[in-house]
């Protein structure tokens, strides 16, 4: 559907945002922009260059202070946190380029972010290897890395490091998880594998995803909800179904060349 100013507000929503505005000098990068997200629902945020999306996304993910506005979770505002304290409260996220730490074996990164979650440091004297090791070693079987845990991390093929990344994610047993550009770099199998993985732990674990993705086979074979977004604003916001057959998100993105597979025509 069109929005003209009043966003449509999810039932029960775990994350809510409201009336964001964020300015750079004189240009408004996000201009009254409300949405909520629901537990087991992926909301993909999409939109041109320069359309707010990346601001709307790290405004969220508390990168960036709004102007005014507000960002919650279960009730709690998520403005002005630092990162460890969004961790503690439910929120993780995945970058467009893997972080992990590639040195380490696969089960000793998610142990290491086992030990972020207590709020616990790594040192060469802490006995990181028996740290939680049935709990990592469950998470990793849950990505399907299980066969995988005891491989250094470098040797991994891109797709296991996403998926990889992906665990250390679930380690906070997280309630809103933010993915950034999920898929860049990935092949399309190891891409619909990546988002079929998502998809089913967001509605095993009821946890609200929020992603960016210039594949639009992504978006609309995984999303629940989309905004599109041109000029700082949202401008059409629906079902996959909806906005594709939507004649405004037509002219304004879906119709500038763009394929579902995500590719310039």
């Amino acid at each position: 559907m069109e929005v003209d100013g009043t966003q449509s507000m999810t039932t029960q929503a775990l994350l809510q945002v409201r009336h964001l505005h964020k300015s750079f000098g004189s240009q408004m990068a996000v201009n009254n922009v409300s949405f909520d997200v629901g537990a087991g629902e992926l909301l993909a945020v999409i939109g041109p260059n320069g359309a707010g999306k990346s601001t709307t996304f790290n405004l969220v993910n508390g990168q960036l202070l709004p102007d005014s506005g507000s960002v919650s979770l279960n009730g709690r505002s998520l403005i002005g946190r630092k990162p460890h304290a969004l961790w503690r409260q439910g929120v993780s996220r995945t970058f467009q380029m893997a972080e992990v730490f590639r040195s380490m074996t696969v089960i000793e990164n998610v142990q290491m972010a086992m030990l972020s979650a207590q709020g616990l440091q790594f040192s060469p004297w802490r006995r990181t290897r028996q740290h939680r090791a049935d709990a990592a070693q469950t998470l990793l079987e849950k990505v399907g890395l299980g066969d995988m845990s005891q491989r250094i991390s470098d040797t991994l093929a891109y797709g296991d490091i996403k998926r990889l990344e992906l665990a250390m994610a679930l380690v906070n047993q997280p309630r809103l998880l933010l993915m950034d550009e999920p898929t860049a770099g990935m092949s399309p199998t190891e891409r619909h594998a990546l988002m079929g993985l998502v998809q089913f732990l967001a509605k095993e674990r009821d946890v609200a995803v929020m992603f960016t993705e210039h594949s639009m086979d992504m978006v609309f074979s995984f999303a629940t909800r989309i905004l599109v977004m041109a000029q700082g604003r949202i401008l059409v916001e629906g079902t996959p179904q909806e906005v594709q057959n939507n004649p405004l998100a037509q002219s304004v993105y879906l119709g500038r060349g763009k394929t579902l597979e995500g590719e310039t025509v």
